[in-house]
């Protein structure tokens, strides 16, 4: 497929994610260069060089640092990510994110502050696809 055609962080992800599943709790230091989907609960924080989803089960409690991030959960936290976020409509964050590109889903709500550290214009878009956890 063309990459173009991959918009999404999720559909540009390449190998198998490492899997926290639901049910399943974590506490600590989360650290690693491998892709992770978190759907279930982590309190701590982490230190990724590749991109962490959280699903829309999925709670992280701490600061997420990572190349790039998608949230669908509930973070009470900061997102540190040197690369883009993608906020989809079921997400809650309280805490800041900070990132070269964000994108917030409508029906999102982050109570906190979104800093982009890149110098492009804003690219405002309407999601056309239905939400994937």
């Amino acid at each position: 497929m063309n990459e173009t055609r991959r918009r999404r962080l999720r559909d540009r992800s390449s190998g198998t994610a490492t899997l926290i599943s639901e049910g399943c709790r974590i506490s600590g230091v989360l650290t690693g260069n491998c892709d992770f989907q978190v759907n279930g609960e982590v309190e701590g924080d982490c230190e990724i060089d590749s991109t962490l989803m959280l699903a829309k089960s999925g709670l992280w409690k701490g600061t997420i640092r990572a190349a790039n991030v998608v949230i669908s959960g509930h973070v009470e936290g900061d997102i540190i990510a040197s690369g883009n976020v993608e906020i989809a409509d079921t997400a809650r964050i309280t805490g800041t994110v900070s990132a070269e590109a964000i994108a917030v889903a409508e029906g999102a709500v982050v109570d906190g502050v979104m800093k982009t550290t890149s110098q492009s214009e804003p690219t405002e878009f309407i999601e056309k696809r239905g939400s994937e956890s």
